[in-house]
């Protein structure tokens, strides 16, 4: 799991797709390097070496701007929060392992793999569906803007590790 929390140099994540979290080592990596500032401490975690020790932080905050990707790339994380881990024939909510991905025009009859002929569907609708084209989703798949999958990514839950977190996302 990611412990450490990465901020742009304008204060904001550095990505929502997916939360731009990293691990402890990297970051006291990417302070010793003067690539950061710390914007907050884990109060209670403190690493050790022969010569040297430190708490661990929180928040990061890189000192140079990163670019961000104006195009989110297709991933079945990116579908799901498109979609809102929501079912597209049934229009219910399931967690993660009980979607899948289904080609609206099977791959049988010349769909394809792309933002515009996948939607989430849970196990059942799937089956139900088949290769067929009777059944139609609810919402017509698009490839969504970076700012739209942000925004809906938002309205998820965050896997928050520390109190600071919150103030950023």
């Amino acid at each position: 799991m990611s412990d450490v929390l990465v901020l742009n140099a304008d204060a904001q994540p550095v990505s929502y797709l997916p939360l731009s979290a990293i691990q402890w080592k990297e970051a006291i990596t990417y302070m010793c390097l003067d690539k950061v500032t710390v914007l907050d401490w884990y109060d209670d975690w403190v690493v050790r070496s022969a010569h040297w020790e430190t708490r661990v932080p929180a928040v990061i905050m890189l000192k140079e701007m990163m670019r961000r990707r104006r195009r989110p790339r297709f991933s079945k994380t990116n579908l799901y929060i498109r979609d809102l881990y929501t079912c597209q024939y049934c229009n219910t909510s399931h967690i993660r392992k009980d979607l899948t991905l289904d080609h609206v025009k099977p791959i049988c009859l010349g769909g394809r793999t792309e933002w515009t002929n996948i939607v989430a569907a849970c196990g059942p609708c799937n089956v139900r569906k088949g290769n067929k084209t009777h059944m139609k989703p609810i919402r017509v798949p698009h490839e969504p803007d970076y700012y739209e999958l942000v925004n809906k990514r938002k309205q998820l839950d965050f896997a928050i590790k520390h109190p600071a977190w919150n103030q950023y996302l």
